[in-house]
């Protein structure tokens, strides 16, 4: 089998016009009713071996409310934005247009002073690769963007493929290998 890695993103805290960079809202109460509807499906997630979530509280609320009973992981934390945290990219953008051009443009830079985008797929990265080398399934749940990061990083995409993600709340993704060789699986439907 090998290391199978399901990612969870986490239910929403905000909608998404409303989200701000490098938040740590709890779940609104939007996000508490999709937690409940998607239940059925991401509990039988929690049987892994190991369990882990973001630090964030919309994260460890997520993964307890499906009852995964998580282990807070720092390396699964969001990318520091810096001086930019708590603000929309609307606000953002309004405030330093040029800096927000450059940040989208060079996943190298830290306009906000913060984590540069390269730093931050590099750190999920590090965090995926050092998970047990054997068979065992892990499940974690993480902000969008950390999903984003893992599949920007596993399927060793350009950093600028992270602007072309879009991960929902409550979504799903599974990678399958080993440190440094990741593949990006997809569950077929069962058959009736």
């Amino acid at each position: 089998m090998g290391l199978r890695v399901t990612l969870v993103a986490a239910a929403r805290s905000s909608s998404l016009l409303a989200e701000r960079f490098d938040d740590d809202r709890p779940l609104d109460e939007a996000g508490w009713y999709e937690v409940q509807q998607a239940a059925p499906a991401l509990l039988p997630l929690g049987a892994a071996e190991l369990r882990y979530c973001s630090p964030t509280r919309r994260s460890r609320a997520t993964g307890t409310a499906l009852g995964y009973a998580p282990l807070a992981q720092p390396a699964l934390r969001d990318c520091d934005m810096g001086r930019w945290r708590g603000l929309t990219l609307a606000e953002v953008a309004a405030l330093e247009p040029a800096a927000v051009d450059a940040w989208l443009a060079d996943a190298r830079s830290a306009p906000h002073g913060g984590e540069p985008l390269l730093a931050f797929i590099s750190r999920i990265g590090g965090w995926l690769d050092t998970r047990p080398d054997d068979d065992v399934s892990v499940v974690a749940v993480a902000e969008p963007s950390v999903v984003r990061a893992a599949l920007v990083y596993a399927l060793r995409a350009a950093p600028a493929t992270y602007w072309s993600v879009d991960v929902r709340p409550l979504s799903t993704v599974t990678l399958t290998g080993r440190p440094g060789a990741w593949h990006l699986h997809l569950d077929a439907p069962a058959l009736r």
